[in-house]
């Protein structure tokens, strides 16, 4: 199912002041309590807070014995993999806004890196959140790309991963995420609005996040602190 720029970008507009929790709020109002966070052993790699639209991918294990090589044949047979078992086909097709959901399967591998990030980034990918590992991650944190990930691997994909489909359902931390759906990332975690429910879910947020900075500016003002944008 395809989208059109315009409403993507109508979401986008609606989320992007919104907290994850804020979102997590609101879905609880729409009796969805069971569904939507991430589960939390998903991380940043720094703070920083992202709001996209899912554009999914899905990998598995690589099912083929690595055949022995010279060095030379190696890097040959490298180039081979990533043209036609690796290929990133979802994140070659990202559009501005998309927030690129990999699913993995938990395989120890580094298949978000420095390069592939930064190249999508370009495109206008505003985020990357997978089940599995991330590497170059000292690069990552300088270069302010933004990923959430399980764990942190030093491999590479060849011999250990294969792209499977792209545009599907995954499970990313006990979460079914659809391609379209609306994603809210920070320090708190991730979590995924289905998008039949976004508009409901960002009316009952909002009202949250304004509660909240009505009531913590009164809080300020008694301290005799200075107004930060968090209570404006």
């Amino acid at each position: 199912m395809s989208f059109s720029k315009e409403e993507n970008q109508k979401l986008l507009n609606l989320y992007k002041d919104l907290r994850v929790t804020d979102v997590r709020d609101g879905m609880d109002w729409m009796m969805m309590h069971n569904y939507g966070t991430v589960h939390y052993e998903i991380r940043p790699l720094f703070r920083t807070k992202v709001v996209g639209i899912a554009k999914t991918s899905r990998y598995v294990p690589y099912k083929q014995e690595v055949p022995k090589m010279t060095p030379d044949e190696y890097t040959e047979w490298v180039k081979w993999y990533y043209d036609n078992i690796t290929y990133d086909p979802g994140m070659r097709s990202v559009e501005p806004g998309d927030f690129v959901v990999v699913d993995q399967g938990g395989v120890d591998v580094g298949i978000l890196g420095s390069l592939n990030t930064l190249r999508y980034y370009a495109l206008g990918s505003v985020g990357y959140i997978t089940n599995g590992g991330v590497r170059d991650t000292d690069e990552l944190i300088l270069q302010k790309v933004p990923v959430w990930s399980k764990f942190i691997s030093q491999g590479m994909n060849q011999g250990r991963i294969q792209f499977d489909a792209n545009d599907v359902p995954v499970n990313i931390g006990g979460v079914v995420v659809h391609p379209g759906d609306v994603i809210v990332a920070d320090g708190d975690g991730v979590i995924v609005v289905p998008r039949k429910a976004a508009y409901d879910v960002a009316k009952f947020a909002h009202h949250e996040l304004e509660t909240d900075k009505y009531n913590r500016k009164k809080l300020y003002e008694k301290l005799g602190w200075e107004l930060d944008p968090t209570v404006l």
